[in-house]
């Protein structure tokens, strides 16, 4: 859902990107993906968004990244978060996210 330009709120599943269990993702809903597409200004590596989120009782700065394979962003979700939110691979998780300048 779009909240006023650059802020969006939606729920995504936590993944695990490999099987070691070190990085975690969200994948970004398609619509709201295309959504930042035409907002993001100048990328940094990567092709690398920055963001603002909240999950929970948390925030923090962080950056979205293109997925080919995800066929949108995805964005990483740090242990600290993980642990402050007691949430793990498979959880669906309320995500509001916005796209800094």
């Amino acid at each position: 859902m779009r909240d006023d330009g650059r802020v969006f709120e939606f729920d995504a599943d936590l993944w695990l990107w490999r099987e070691d269990g070190s990085w975690h993702f969200l994948t970004v809903p398609a619509a709201v993906s295309d959504e930042i597409e035409d907002l993001a200004g100048p990328r940094g590596g990567f092709g690398s968004v920055k963001v603002e989120v909240t999950v929970g009782g948390t925030s923090w700065r962080t950056s979205l990244f293109p997925s080919k394979e995800q066929r949108s962003f995805v964005m990483p979700v740090k242990r600290s978060v993980r642990v402050a939110e007691a949430c793990e691979a498979g959880d669906r998780l309320r995500v509001r996210l916005s796209v800094q300048s």
